[in-house]
Parts: structure tokens; C-alpha cells; sequence
């Protein structure tokens, strides 16, 4: 399975606890050959949001089952984990809902 359709799958399951928003990071070549820079950091996480419960803010990173972090990624989500947000790596719906529900920190 393709890491695209665990975030969709994971998109739908947090539903009922979360609104959460897909963000795409780095640059995107244009038609026209020129690049637009998405805005946000290099390593920002895959899906973010907001617990309904409480207002929290969540950052998910997403990988398949084998998938391995990139070193932007371990810093973005260290770095978030400093803060009083949720935040871990799901490679199913399973782990999202597990790290929403407990309000889990990521732990590099």
C-alpha cells in the first residue's frame, strides 16, 4: 500500500476526533518550468491539525509499514515535541488514533 492511501484511510478514521488538514512541503514545479516553495519547513509532517476535544494541535508524519524517517522529519517533530501539541508517526489508522486519543509526544 502506497503511504498516499494510508493518509486518506487515516484522514477518514480520525474523523471523529480530529480535524486534519493534508499539507504538501517542499517545491512544485510549475508548467511554465518555474518553482513554487509550499511555505512551510522543511520536514513539516504530513498531516496536521486540531483535536475537536480540546482544541490541541496535531502533527502526524505518515509511512508505510517499512517507510523510514528523513532527518528533517526527526527534527520537525522533536522540535514540535517541545511543545504541549500531539504529535508521532502512524503507519495505519490504528497509530493515529492511538496517538490522538493518548495525546502522544514523538519520542526520536
Amino acid at each position: 500500500m502506497r503511504e498516499a492511501d494510508i493518509q486518506n484511510q487515516i484522514r477518514m478514521a480520525l474523523n471523529p476526533y480530529a480535524v486534519i488538514f493534508r499539507v504538501n512541503s517542499g517545491k512544485v514545479r510549475m508548467q511554465d518550468g518555474r518553482y513554487f516553495d509550499t511555505g512551510v519547513p522543511n520536514g513539516y509532517t504530513d498531516l496536521s491539525g486540531f483535536r475537536k476535544s480540546d482544541g490541541k494541535a496535531i502533527f502526524l508524519e505518515i509511512k508505510t509499514p517499512k517507510g523510514k524517517l528523513r532527518e528533517a522529519q526527526i527534527h520537525f517533530l522533536s522540535q514540535m515535541s517541545k511543545h504541549d501539541v500531539i504529535s508521532g508517526v502512524a503507519r495505519s489508522p490504528e497509530d493515529a488514533i492511538r496517538i490522538v486519543e493518548e495525546g502522544m509526544k514523538f519520542n526520536s
